[in-house]
């Protein structure tokens, strides 16, 4: 049986501006552990579990095709995703592999952990591709809102891969996972910024779509790039957690484009006209999270 170890986006956490103000004095730095990262040419291959719309599969996959396209102006969900290529090996190209529509509901709406991964292996694992399960917005996932908004791990069997689940939160918890585009729970009250997409749960899928395949990519296998255990590490964008433009502080996302025929927030331009926010990645040059505006 395939062993798998699984990184989880931790809920969103909210501490006096004082403590996060001393916390950020002291240098953030994920250690490499020596393992494998993907580089090269990686397909992404996509498990709709639940229905979803065509207008919101269409806003995902554009998304992912953003992130190696050149056709998008500045600054751009591929500029953003660019600093990947300063961790160890050079660049890591996606593409958008199989899709699979599983609308039946065959494993039922409630989620635990080995059926992600019984979805993710319905296509071949391969060291040079990410699997990911999505789930629709009446699916609920073991540990989903409670503690983990989307999670990534691995297979360890005959065939080596990765896989990547992420949830729609906009009917079960999108204050803790489509934050800030809806009220957070828990923490200082600002007002929700208006999605970029007009779909909360689908433009708040993306952050954590966006978490994961920067976290799977520069640690695909628990031996990567990190910082603390590896049962609960902070990961390339998780180190970032909360922050997404500059002059971030906790419970503000930060300094942002907005859009002004919609009012929307965002910070990266994708392909079709799309606009994306995007959080803050740790750039290894500089050991800093780094925002696009």
């Amino acid at each position: 049986m395939a062993s798998i170890y699984h990184s989880a986006i931790l809920l969103f956490c909210f501490i006096h501006p004082l403590i996060a103000a001393l916390v950020q004095e002291q240098p953030l730095v994920l250690k490499y552990h020596n393992g494998v990262l993907l580089k090269g040419n990686v397909t992404v291959n996509l498990v709709w579990y639940g229905k979803f719309t065509p207008i919101q599969r269409s806003i995902i996959v554009d998304f992912i095709t953003s992130l190696n396209s050149n056709r998008a102006p500045l600054p751009s969900a591929a500029f953003w995703w660019k600093t990947t290529e300063k961790y160890r090996g050079g660049s890591c190209s996606l593409r958008v592999g199989r899709q699979i529509l599983h609308e039946e509901y065959t494993l039922g709406k409630v989620l635990k952990t080995t059926h992600l991964l019984a979805l993710a292996s319905k296509t071949n694992f391969a060291i040079d591709s990410i699997n990911v399960v999505l789930t629709a917005k009446d699916v609920a996932v073991d540990g989903f809102c409670m503690s983990r908004c989307g999670t990534h791990g691995s297979s360890r069997g005959p065939a080596r891969g990765t896989y990547i689940w992420v949830g729609n939160s906009e009917t079960q918890c999108p204050g803790q996972c489509a934050w800030p585009f809806h009220q957070p729970i828990y923490g200082p009250q600002t007002p929700p910024l208006v999605a970029p997409n007009g779909d909360v749960g689908v433009d708040g899928m993306i952050i954590n779509l966006a978490t994961l395949l920067a976290n799977t990519v520069t640690n695909p296998f628990n031996s990567g790039y990190f910082q603390g255990p590896p049962t609960a590490p902070l990961e390339a964008v998780s180190a970032c957690t909360g922050i997404f433009g500059s002059g971030s502080y906790p419970g503000y996302p930060g300094r942002l484009l907005v859009d002004k025929a919609t009012g929307a927030s965002y910070n990266a331009h994708g392909v079709n006209g799309r606009k994306y926010l995007l959080p803050a990645m740790w750039d290894p040059q500089t050991s800093a999270c780094k925002t696009l505006v």
